[in-house]
């Protein structure tokens, strides 16, 4: 899978709100923290840029892929 180059903090957020269940638990600075309890809790910080850095954005996927127990590939694709 080719990362995307375009992707905001604020569209990464309202794909993982929308298909993930995270839900936007305030914002510290410039990064909107998120929470979910599914399957476990997990808290991540998503930099509210308007472009995200390739190493950022690939180690948010790998994080959440690692959580929810799918492929980092299928995180931006569900």
């Amino acid at each position: 899978m080719k990362i995307p180059r375009d992707l905001s903090g604020q569209d990464l957020v309202k794909l993982l709100c929308k298909k993930w269940g995270y839900k936007v638990v305030h914002q510290s600075g410039s990064h909107i923290i998120l929470e979910t309890e599914v399957p476990k809790h997990q808290r991540m910080a998503i930099p509210n840029h308007s472009f995200l850095r390739i190493g950022t954005l690939n180690s948010i996927l790998k994080a959440i892929a690692e959580h929810k127990g799918i492929a980092k590939e299928s995180v931006l694709t569900d």
